[in-house]
């Protein structure tokens, strides 16, 4: 804690803030029919993107998933254009060809989200080799949901890491279910998908440092993914964090969730990554109730005026959907 200051923890806690406004105002429109394609909501997870994000650079660089917006906003994209773009308007961070599970934004080090699971890792690695070769003293981080250990390419993109020694981090999301199936626990993750006991077991297989965290907790998070990006700066390889949370939607909007109990629902939202972090501060004396409503007015003031400008943007000319795309022409 003593390298967390006032002003990066006020940070930190309007970044989860903007997060869950954003996502619950996502949700709203979903419903009304006013965003094309899917969306994956990253509710209840804001404190794995944020405590990580919060020891980043500007210039360092994060690969995303499909649910990509928590991660999109800890790395400062713009809430104004991402709402635009998932709404398929011309003003959004990609001109509205990107869409949710696509949104990237070069100019924050965002390179994209992704709707291959684990497709975002080799990426991250790809990034962290330029940094390396280029001595920019970057990093990169690959977040991960925790079906995407699995992927032959993540396993790939881990052991090139820790051969090259790249300044990656692997940060697994547990969020307890992979689309309606329970999450496999470390008992019964070894006899069927691996001999490994647990991610943190499997990162030690390729020689990578692995730590598992409390997703829920920020500053817990916060300070494991600063021990990891340091040493990544100082040129000593790969680490992987396993950050245990809880997505409090479905897979994906319309989901019916009747896969989980409204009892085990009603016991991660007593652990609500937000109220955690807002007590600690209250309790620590960083910050006061007023300077907290302040905050929270701002943060929803915020994603108020990203839904009226998304929503007077015009959408894209059809012609443009040629433009800013390779297309290869066979004769």
């Amino acid at each position: 804690m003593s390298f967390l200051t006032k002003d990066l923890a006020l940070w930190m806690y309007e970044r989860m803030l903007l997060i869950r406004f954003y996502e619950e105002k996502v949700r709203e429109f979903f419903a009304q029919g006013k965003i094309p394609g899917f969306v994956h909501l990253y509710a209840g997870e804001e404190a794995v993107a944020v405590g990580v994000a919060a020891n980043l650079r500007k210039d360092d660089f994060i690969t995303s998933t499909h649910r990509g917006h928590g991660h999109c906003i800890a790395k400062g994209c713009d809430v104004k254009l991402m709402m635009a773009e998932i709404m398929g308007k011309k003003t959004g961070l990609c001109k509205g060809k990107g869409g949710s599970m696509h949104i990237a934004d070069f100019d924050v080090g965002m390179l994209g989200a992704n709707g291959i699971v684990g497709g975002g890792a080799p990426h991250a690695v790809g990034a962290a080799l330029s940094a390396k070769l280029r001595r920019s003293g970057q990093v990169a981080v690959a977040f991960l949901g925790d079906g995407a250990m699995n992927q032959g390419v993540v396993l790939e993109s881990l052991n090139l890491a820790a051969i090259w020694k790249l300044p990656v981090i692997f940060v697994v999301e547990d969020n307890q279910y992979a689309i309606s199936m329970r999450s496999l626990t470390p008992t019964e993750l070894q006899p069927r998908v691996s001999t490994a006991r647990g991610y943190a077991e499997r990162a030690g297989g390729f020689g990578i440092p692995a730590v598992t965290v409390d997703g829920q907790d920020v500053i817990a998070v916060y300070e494991v993914a600063r021990e990891a990006i340091e040493r990544a700066r100082r040129g000593e390889g790969p680490t992987l964090i396993h950050a245990i949370t809880y997505r409090y939607y479905g897979h994906f909007e319309g989901d019916p969730l009747a896969y989980r109990s409204r009892k085990e629902e009603e016991e991660w939202r007593r652990r609500d990554p937000i109220v955690i972090f807002k007590n600690k501060l209250l309790e620590m004396g960083i910050a006061s109730s007023d300077e907290l409503k302040r905050i929270e007015d701002k943060a929803m003031k915020e994603i108020e005026d990203a839904v009226k400008f998304a929503e007077e943007s015009p959408y894209p000319d059809p012609e443009e959907a040629f433009k800013d795309v390779f297309i290869e022409e066979y004769y």
